[in-house]
């Protein structure tokens, strides 16, 4: 009996022992000086253990108080966690402030705690910022973490990682090596790194400025594919837009033979559009904030639809026929509409809200980033760009294929529709897109 209990006190101990240890870890810590706890962090970065996580994440945070008694919580949205040696804290709360210095000592320590995490994810996530953050006493974890990854990514990352601290070492043949080994890389980082070691009074050895200027220009290469596609990409994104603006025109054109001088301005008022629809569900229902854009979708197009419909029963429909006097009609139209929208908004450009989901992008290089709203822009038009295509004029043959042969009057037809049966007289050509596609090869036969 008595050697059973012995067991259940060694376990115990065992069990909160390290709790213990954790514990005074974080009341030594905010209990420190500032140059105290930058030593605690460079020890800790390079002994990592996993009970020091819940502070370091509080530190790089910055959700990290401690009360009267120098004891260390952790501030989550549930209250309090502690991280000391107390449940409860003895009297006001304070946060702990950290210098950049210390920010950034605190960063390369967690990342060299999640270098052990058993997600790649994560580990090819601290990987990255030790690239960054590293310290000379890290080396010897880096060297042993690199041998043990299994992973070709982060072995990738980390020898890049201890290729920078490499190139403090006072041996030639290190430098020369770490030089090499960083050529690969496509960091905009790792070029400033690197110029240094092209001049003769930084680096004495001539083989490692021979080294480093190959190096800088394989780096330069890369990061110029990166500009040109980010360029591309970005004239891509934009094009998109004015993709979408034109293919309204050409639609506009086909069915009511009409140049409308405001179709910019439909655009601003969709806009607005969108941006109080954020407004409204910011106030009414904050909840659903996050998904304001499908929300502000069909409220645009509505808006905008019946603005344009109104403006065609009063004044567009009677100037048909008379080209001249339309396109000076819908001018007039735009400047009214614009100083309407300075009155009841003022002069001053509105916010319109990235969602969270739409935040970030997709890193395709090193210094190329693919904006998720961008690509939900370019995704939109695309869909828009084949529904429009996905229903072509029928041919008097029978072949589904675009009419090449469509006469630039054919707008005559859809106003006796309109005539006919209002607004469901168009319908039928609105539907099919037919006339937007007539009114494009006019355009185009009439430029010919």
């Amino acid at each position: 009996m008595n050697a059973l209990r012995l067991m259940n006190v060694l376990a115990l101990l065992l069990i909160l022992l390290p709790w213990r240890a954790q514990a005074a870890e974080a009341d030594d810590f905010v209990a420190a000086s500032r140059s105290q706890q930058a030593q605690l962090l460079t020890q800790w970065a390079a002994a990592p253990q996993a009970d020091r996580l819940p502070l370091l994440r509080a530190l790089t945070t910055e959700s990290l108080v401690m009360d009267d008694g120098k004891h260390a919580f952790r501030t989550r949205q549930g209250g309090l966690q502690p991280l000391g040696a107390v449940a409860a804290p003895q009297g006001e709360t304070r946060p702990v402030r950290l210098t950049n210095r210390l920010r950034n000592l605190a960063a390369g320590a967690l990342a060299s705690h999640l270098i052990l995490s058993d997600n790649v994810t994560e580990r090819a996530s601290a990987a990255r910022t030790l690239q960054r953050e590293a310290t000379p006493a890290m080396a010897a974890l880096l060297q042993q973490r690199l041998q043990a990854e299994t992973d070709d990514n982060v072995r990738g990352l980390l020898e890049v990682a201890l290729a920078r601290l490499q190139l403090a070492q006072p041996e030639a043949s290190a430098r020369l090596a770490a030089v090499t080994l960083l050529g690969h890389s496509a960091d905009p980082e790792t070029q400033a790194l690197l110029i240094p070691f092209t001049d003769a009074q930084h680096e004495p050895d001539a083989a490692v400025r021979e080294a480093a200027s190959d190096s800088l220009q394989k780096i330069k290469h890369r990061l110029l594919l990166g500009d040109l596609l980010g360029q591309a990409f970005m004239g891509l994104s934009l094009g998109s837009v004015l993709l979408l603006a034109a293919l309204g025109l050409a639609i506009t054109y086909g069915l009511l033979g009409v140049i409308n001088m405001a179709h910019g301005e439909m655009l601003m008022i969709g806009a607005y559009s969108c941006w109080l629809v954020q407004q409204a569900l910011a106030q009414l229902a904050p909840q659903w904030l996050a998904f304001y854009p499908l929300v502000a979708l069909p409220v645009a197009f509505l808006v905008t639809a019946g603005i344009g419909m109104a403006l065609e029963r009063t004044i567009i429909r009677h100037l048909y026929g008379r080209p001249l006097e339309t396109l000076l009609a819908t001018w007039g139209i735009s400047l009214m509409l614009i100083q309407l929208v300075r009155m009841l908004f003022g002069a001053q450009n509105v916010e319109v809200a990235n969602p969270a989901w739409l935040s970030g992008g997709v890193q395709v290089l090193p210094n190329l980033i693919l904006p998720w709203n961008r690509l939900a822009v370019l995704a939109f038009v695309l869909l828009v760009l084949c529904f429009y295509l996905a229903h072509p004029e029928p041919h008097p043959s029978g072949d589904e294929r675009p009419r090449r042969d469509a006469e630039p009057g054919d707008g005559r037809l859809l106003r006796r529709a309109y005539r006919a049966g209002g607004y469901a007289g168009l319908w039928p050509r609105l539907r099919y897109c037919r006339a937007g596609r007539r009114g494009a090869v006019a355009a185009w036969q009439r430029r010919a």
